[in-house]
């Protein structure tokens, strides 16, 4: 049976993968890339363009939802759950077509609401979360070019794949939950808690407190 983060098949029932820094963005690298698409988003409100506030947002989701790529071209804005007291959102089809909720931090909902604005006025014609300007759904490959885009545009390395956002999420969430592996299997929705002890012992600076300040 082949893992989901290498494709490979495990050696003796052990992980012969992990994470390094070719895999995950650094606190640097998040920052760097978040600012950039930030950036280009507010340049394109002012021009009405679309493109680069959909790469903002697919940023910002990807890094605080740890959402698979086709988890998130399948994401519709009635899968969000905003007004509720615990922010979520659903994943009707993960993988091996599991349903579940992943909790999003109070910092994230002034984003997701900017975007659902936004989206609205601007390209209302499907209830999908990333479209193009006939309201058709993205593709995988369309949202890895937009992320290849958006690491252009932030100066970072190109060697890196829209992939990454997932492991940067599992990594610095491993962290701020004080080490809690199950909390980060669920929210990554691993169906075996051996694919998510790819992220334990990875850092080593101080432990944040909660899911709140990730990324801060």
């Amino acid at each position: 049976m082949k893992d989901e983060l290498s494709g490979k098949k495990p050696k003796n029932n052990h992980f012969s993968w992990s994470v390094n820094e070719t895999k995950y963005l650094d606190l640097g690298r998040v920052r760097k890339l978040k600012k950039s698409c930030q950036q280009a988003k507010g340049k394109a409100l002012k021009e009405n363009k679309i493109v680069p506030v959909r790469d903002w947002f697919m940023v910002e989701l990807g890094l605080f939802t740890g959402l698979r790529v086709e988890e998130m071209t399948n994401l519709k804005a009635s899968d969000l759950h905003l007004k509720e007291e615990h922010l979520s959102l659903t994943v009707k089809k993960g993988k091996g077509d599991k349903p579940r909720t992943v909790y999003l931090p109070e910092t994230f909902k002034k984003e997701c609401l900017f975007y659902l604005g936004w989206k609205e006025k601007t390209i209302p014609k499907s209830d999908y979360l990333f479209i193009n300007s006939s309201g058709r759904q993205l593709t995988k490959r369309a949202l890895q070019k937009s992320f290849k885009r958006c690491l252009g545009l932030a100066g970072l390395e190109i060697r890196y794949s829209i992939h990454c956002l997932r492991h940067t999420y599992g990594s610095f969430l491993y962290k701020s939950s004080n080490h809690d592996l199950r909390m980060v299997q669920e929210q990554l929705g691993h169906s075996s808690i051996r694919t998510t002890q790819v992220y334990a012992g990875l850092m080593n600076e101080d432990v944040k407190k909660a899911i709140d300040k990730i990324y801060q």
